[in-house]
């Protein structure tokens, strides 16, 4: 008797996973990560549902991240690094004073948000990612060093010994985010219509927005 091999037996199992170089299989879980965030979101988030995309054994994403928690900590920390890259494209595009060099990295914020609200959301958001890890605290805290920096040079003061300043770097970090979270959610398209703007009028809008607190 012939024994055809169904989806469910061993042999087939193995066939149809994906083979990975060592190093391979984390960067591969963590693109299956996103696109699994991005169309199912935080909540029905499964290591399975992840392995699955990755066409990978179920207990691969468990071996190299943990648990859920785990992957999406790392890929939030992954977000945070990316979040920072759009930042410091739009540096290199501004003036060297401080002050335009606070207003890109704001539009680099907006440019983030905007390019991968599953992302966004995840890290600002969710209560998903564990916060006390190492490589999160790491990226999240280089991200917010750099808007702690720039609001030192324009004040002229240290925001973490003067209480001044720092109340400068919450009221930037929250307009900034802010306004991120307004475009994301689509309430500012109905007032200003952005998304049919070209590119060049859309980031004056916002460069107008974010510099009405510092001409003040």
């Amino acid at each position: 008797m012939i024994l055809h091999m169904t989806a469910s037996s061993p042999s087939a199992s193995r066939a149809s996973s994906k083979r990975y170089h060592h190093g391979d299989l984390g960067p591969a879980l963590l693109k299956a990560a996103e696109e699994e965030l991005v169309e199912n979101g935080t909540e029905s988030f499964s290591l399975r549902a992840v392995a699955k995309r990755a066409g990978v054994s179920h207990g691969a994403p468990a071996h190299h991240f943990g648990d859920a928690k785990g992957l999406l900590t790392a890929l939030a920390a992954i977000g945070y690094d990316r979040l920072i890259a759009a930042q410091e494209a739009r540096q290199a595009a501004a003036a060297k004073d401080t002050t335009s060099q606070l207003i890109a990295i704001g539009l680099g914020y907006v440019d983030f948000g905007t390019a991968n609200p599953a992302l966004f959301r995840l890290m600002f958001s969710s209560e998903k990612p564990d916060r006390t890890d190492e490589a999160f605290a790491s990226s999240s805290l280089t991200a917010f060093g750099k808007l702690v920096d720039l609001v030192q040079a324009e004040v002229g003061a240290d925001p973490y010994a003067d209480t001044a300043a720092m109340k400068d770097v919450v009221a930037s970090w929250a307009m900034v985010h802010g306004l991120a979270d307004l475009i994301l959610s689509g309430r500012i398209e109905r007032l200003m219509g952005l998304s049919q703007r070209p590119q060049a009028e859309t980031d004056a809008i916002i460069t107008n927005i974010l510099l009405r607190p510092i001409e003040r």
